[in-house]
């Protein structure tokens, strides 16, 4: 629930929107609706976007946008020079976010079926550049250069160096981690009428421009493959990744949670520089806005928690491999899709979802 405006100041459009539903809530004295975390959802409460299509004159774009959420904040600002189709595309970017990590320093509670916060909010500063190659008709790739300050801090907005048990929460053992990552990441989309298929490809690189500045080589992969079966629909999907070389607790594969393993919190299953999740799920339609799923999720870090620093995920006795199960309703409409999801884990503790999109997306 929210109020959403457009001003035209010349060619550039300012879009201001403003979401009460936490409030609501308050007001009604029902709780707010939850996720895996155990927390309040991230709702985004307030926004602010300013676009401008021709700052110079030249057809140069300039989008400014701002979020703020119960619990996270973001600040993006992209500066887009056109150039010839057949080059690629350049995005100078800047970016100021700041969200909880939940996922490796989270406590698991309630048998692992949510993660209660630990404490440690990550502060991330992001300068650099996208280029956009041209896209063949199933191919598309983009590369990215940037610079990266990461400054961990707790729930007061203040800088911190370990977390609640007393580990580092960065690499170098100070109050924030400096990078510049190179990112390479390229998707493949094939679909009919009766099937599609998506395969995406990460790569990261961080590079040691000062002798302190971390070094790693990250990779990531997701499979997706989803087959029409006569009025349902099979959706099987596989996400695995490493990373090697230095690296900071909050750079680990998290896995457990929506989008993860559901009958866990977010993280909860485990944390490591190994990850592999495979989904499945079947969908039938109950009417043209209702569907109706059933799940099956497992995940494992591979026995790989043990070599993030400070071993988070031990600390806090997350298995480091579940299965988790059930049922839930995805709802369509032209504003878009929202889904619930009811879930099981293998120490049989139960779990209601709430998210937007589907597994597909």
């Amino acid at each position: 629930m929210g109020a959403q405006k457009s001003i035209h100041a010349g060619k550039a459009t300012i879009d201001v929107n403003v979401d009460l539903t936490h409030k609501l809530c308050a007001s009604l004295m029902l709780p707010p609706l939850r996720s895996s975390t155990g927390s309040p959802l991230s709702l985004v409460i307030g926004s602010l976007c300013l676009k401008h299509p021709n700052l110079f004159g030249g057809s140069e774009k300039l989008d400014v946008s701002w979020d703020k959420g119960l619990y996270d904040s973001n600040i993006l600002v992209a500066y887009r020079k056109p150039r010839p189709e057949w080059l690629a595309q350049q995005s100078f970017v800047i970016q100021q976010s700041c969200s909880p990590e939940i996922g490796v320093h989270g406590v698991p509670l309630d048998n692992f079926s949510r993660s209660g916060s630990g404490g440690v909010n990550l502060s991330r500063l992001s300068v650099g550049m996208d280029l956009n190659e041209p896209a063949s008709s199933k191919w598309s790739s983009t590369t990215s250069i940037k610079f990266e300050h990461v400054r961990p801090v707790n729930d007061n907005g203040h800088p911190i160096t370990r977390d609640a048990d007393g580990f580092p929460v960065t690499c170098s053992g100070s109050a924030h981690d400096n990078m510049v990552v190179i990112k390479q990441e390229s998707q493949f989309a094939k679909a009919n009428d009766c099937s599609f298929f998506h395969f995406t490809l990460q790569i990261e690189q961080g590079i040691p421009v000062l002798s302190k500045w971390l070094i790693f080589n990250r990779f990531k992969f997701a499979a997706s493959k989803g087959v029409k079966l006569g009025p349902g629909f099979l959706l099987a999907r596989v996400t695995g990744g490493s990373i090697v070389g230095d690296m900071a607790p909050y750079q680990a594969f998290t896995i457990g949670g929506l989008g993860s393993v559901r009958g866990y919190g977010e993280g909860a299953v485990g944390s490591g520089r190994l990850c592999m999740v495979a989904n499945s799920e079947l969908t039938f339609p109950l009417n043209k806005t209702l569907e109706a799923a059933a799940f099956l999720d497992c995940g494992t870090d591979l026995g790989s928690g043990h070599h993030v620093p400070g071993n988070p995920a031990l600390r806090q006795g997350k298995p480091g491999s579940g299965i988790g199960l059930g049922y839930g309703l995805r709802f369509k409409s032209q504003f878009g899709h929202f889904q619930v999801d009811y879930a099981i884990n293998a120490f049989h503790q139960k779990t209601v979802y709430f998210g937007i999109g589907n597994l597909a997306t």
